[in-house]
Formats: structure tokens, C-alpha cells, sequence
């Protein structure tokens, strides 16, 4: 099987007319979601583990294990018996690290390259794939196809090494472009990203995380807290073909673009739903803890169980915080209120573990604790 010769952006066989009103949805469902972020002064540390959760989502897609109860029970102390499903929550680690890595660069220079290097390290830092090439775009022939399949079986390869800058160079341009419409400017740069697959591992996360980036650096998002993962993991066999049919099939640009957009669309209306169910959470809870313990530390509390909602009392840290016999009272009062959960009992030197079960539950989707 030969590697695969792209075309060079901008592609020119977009049906405007056809996607004018996938386009009109999309952008409009995505408005409401940053209306929704924007309305909040502490989205960043509220929505959190809508973070978390698009990280694991993501990492999903490549084949990790882990759910969000995982990762925040590993961040409690509480670390899972299994090897890999360690290694699973380091990669989910590592995906948030580098998203909050992005938005800080984001703020001093435009994306570029070398960004995008730095976030591989980044994402590959001490787990699988942490010797491919990590940082650095690839100068060997790579293939996509199951564990130790040959490349004369493979499902697709991607761009022979030598060509792999001139792709990236002009990728890097179009993405600075002004064009028509970003949403469908980032449905193209998503998938040509994957086509080129610019590095030996790890291609699949990174690309994903280009897209809250990009709206992000375009001002399409006032933060980069766009989770579309869920609904290309619930979509993972149409989102694979409709990539794979690129250059191979006619009209398969028009095809994926409907399918980005689609995507867009109906994940942006479930990530302002839930986020709107975090922040009525929230609002509730902040009368209801301070109605509670009647204490100056009932809010700071409450923010610090939003940002880790599993947690060990030793962990609660934040300026001008109580001392560590008040702290104990007020966590044993919204205990006993049922607002948090003991998920692993004190033991000898082990601190209890205690779950804010109510947030775990929205983030998640569905009743795990």
C-alpha cells in the first residue's frame, strides 16, 4: 500500500450552499455554549471535571480504559490495582496538562508548530509511545491498522516522511487564514491534521485537542472548554470512515464537513446543558452549605470540592483557608448533610476519601456514585 498524497489546503470543492444551514446551527449551538461560560466568573475551575472528562473521552478513542471516577480517585491517593489502567489515567493527565499548556501559550503568540511539538511532548510524557519520536514530527513511514499489522495490510498511510513540513507548513498557513466560515476552516484542519499524522504516536489526542484550541484562538470560545469527544467516541466508526474516504471518494469533503458540523452542533447543546446543570448546582449549593455550617469558609470550601470532587481532607488547600479542626468540621457536617460521600474510609495513616457525588454524576452523564 502506497502512502497517501493529500491535497494542499484550502480545498475547493466545499458546497457552500449545501452546508449553509448545518453551518447556521452549528455556530449558533456553539454561540449559546460560550453565553453559557461567559455568564460565569470561575467557569474554569466550575467546569473542571467536563475537562476531565473530555480527556478521558479522547483517550478513549485510542483505546485507554479509565473512566473519570478513576482519574479523580487517582488524584485523591487512591491509585487502581492494575498497571495499565495506571498508565491510562497518566495519559488522561497528561491530555489536561497540555490543553492548559495551549491556552497559556495561546496567550503570548499565535499557534504554531512548534506549539504543536510541545504539546506532543507534553501529551506523551512518561506513558506509552513516550520513546516515538516525543516532540518531534516523525521521519519514518507510519501506518494506521491494528497491533502489528504490516503496512501491506494497513487501513491507511499517511504522507511519506520527506513530505510531512510542506504539509505542515501549509497546514500551519491555512490555519491562520481568513476563511468563509471557521467552523468548517476547523473541520478541514482536523481532518487534514489526521491525514498527514505528523507524528509516530499519539496523532489521534492531539488532533482532537486542536479543536477547542482553534476555537479558542479564533474567539469563538472565550475559554478552550469544547468537548466534542463524547459524541466522536458514541459516532467512532462513521467518524473513522468519513476520515478514511478522503481523496479516496467523491465528495467525501462535503461528507465529512457535514458530519463535523453535525457533531458541533449537537455536542455543543449537551456540553451547555450540562455545564447549565453545574452551575444550577453550584448556586444551590452555595446557599445551602453556607445555611449549613454558617461559617466565612463555607464558599471557599464548596469551590475547592467543584475544582477536586474526590479528595482527602489533606488535600484541601486554598489562601487563608481554616484550620485543620474547623476544616474537619465543616467536611463532617456536609457529610452527614449527604453532600459528600465517604468513598474510602480512614485507615491508620490513610485519610478517608471523600466523593462530591452530585458533580461526578453531571460530569459523567449518568449515576456512578
Amino acid at each position: 500500500m502506497k502512502p497517501f498524497v493529500p491535497q494542499k489546503l484550502p480545498i475547493t470543492e466545499v458546497d457552500w450552499e449545501r452546508l449553509i444551514p448545518l453551518i447556521a446551527r452549528a455556530n449558533r449551538s456553539l454561540a449559546f455554549f460560550d453565553g453559557v461560560l461567559q455568564g460565569v466568573s470561575n467557569s474554569e475551575l466550575l467546569l473542571s471535571p467536563m475537562t476531565t472528562q473530555e480527556a478521558v473521552l479522547s483517550s478513549r478513542i485510542e483505546g485507554t480504559q479509565a473512566t473519570l471516577g478513576d482519574v479523580l480517585k487517582f488524584e485523591a491517593g487512591e491509585e487502581p490495582p492494575e498497571i495499565q489502567r495506571q498508565e491510562d489515567i497518566r495519559e488522561i493527565m497528561n491530555y489536561r496538562r497540555a490543553l492548559r499548556q495551549a491556552e497559556e501559550a495561546l496567550k503570548q503568540k499565535p499557534f504554531n508548530l512548534n506549539l504543536l511539538k510541545d504539546l506532543h511532548a507534553t501529551l506523551l510524557d512518561s506513558v506509552r509511545g513516550r520513546n516515538m519520536a516525543r516532540g518531534r514530527f516523525r521521519t519514518e513511514q507510519n501506518w494506521i491498522g491494528p497491533s502489528g499489522t504490516p503496512i501491506e495490510k494497513a487501513h491507511f498511510v499517511p504522507p511519506e516522511p520527506r513530505l510531512v513540513m510542506e504539509y505542515l507548513d501549509n497546514w500551519e498557513k491555512y490555519c491562520h487564514m481568513d476563511r468563509p466560515d471557521a467552523l468548517v476552516q476547523l473541520a478541514v484542519l482536523h481532518a487534514q491534521f489526521e491525514i498527514i499524522h505528523p507524528f509516530l504516536d499519539g496523532n489521534g489526542r492531539l488532533g482532537r485537542m486542536i479543536i477547542p484550541i482553534f476555537l479558542y484562538e479564533k474567539k469563538l470560545l472565550s475559554s478552550p472548554m469544547f468537548y466534542l469527544s463524547a459524541y466522536l467516541e458514541e459516532h467512532r466508526d462513521e467518524y473513522v470512515m468519513r476520515l478514511r474516504a478522503l481523496g479516496q471518494v467523491d465528495d467525501a469533503w462535503n461528507s465529512w464537513i457535514q458530519f463535523f458540523l453535525t457533531a458541533v452542533e449537537h455536542q455543543a447543546t449537551l456540553n451547555a446543558e450540562k455545564a447549565r446543570s453545574i452551575i444550577g448546582l453550584y448556586n444551590r449549593l452555595k446557599k445551602e452549605v453556607i445555611a449549613l455550617t454558617h461559617s466565612q469558609f463555607a464558599v471557599p470550601l464548596l469551590d475547592r470540592m467543584f475544582a477536586r470532587p474526590v479528595f482527602q481532607i489533606s488535600q484541601l488547600r486554598w489562601k487563608n483557608m481554616p484550620t485543620r479542626p474547623m476544616l474537619n468540621n465543616l467536611v463532617i457536617k456536609l457529610r452527614d448533610a449527604g453532600i459528600l460521600k465517604v468513598l474510602r474510609p480512614g485507615s491508620g495513616r490513610r485519610g478517608q476519601v471523600l466523593v462530591f457525588a452530585e458533580l461526578v454524576n453531571i460530569a459523567e452523564g449518568n449515576k456512578v456514585v
